[in-house]
């Protein structure tokens, strides 16, 4: 998804669905705000002390480091978190 225009139309179709369920949303596709939105992620996932990758119901689960927990539905997500598992050949 490079595309600038392909960029701009999903987070117009995000923020439209969104005020579809009266739920305000902001869109940030460049700029210092987006550099601003990428600094705060990262500060964010360095705050990870643990994590669960469910592949089979597409979620995984974020344990930050005050407790806290963050469940992120997706269906790629939890795929990209899990090492492939390596079966020792049977004798």
């Amino acid at each position: 998804m490079t595309d600038r225009n392909t960029i701009e139309e999903a987070a117009e179709r995000i923020v439209s669905l969104e005020a579809e369920l009266e739920s305000a949303g902001n869109a940030t596709t460049g700029g210092s705000d987006l550099e601003f939105v990428r600094a705060a992620l990262h500060e964010w996932v360095d705050s990870v002390v643990g994590a669960v990758a469910s592949p089979g119901v597409g979620r995984v689960t974020l344990i930050h480091v005050n407790g806290s927990q963050t469940k992120i539905a997706s269906p790629e997500l939890p795929y990209l978190l899990t090492r492939p598992v390596m079966f020792a050949p049977k004798d």
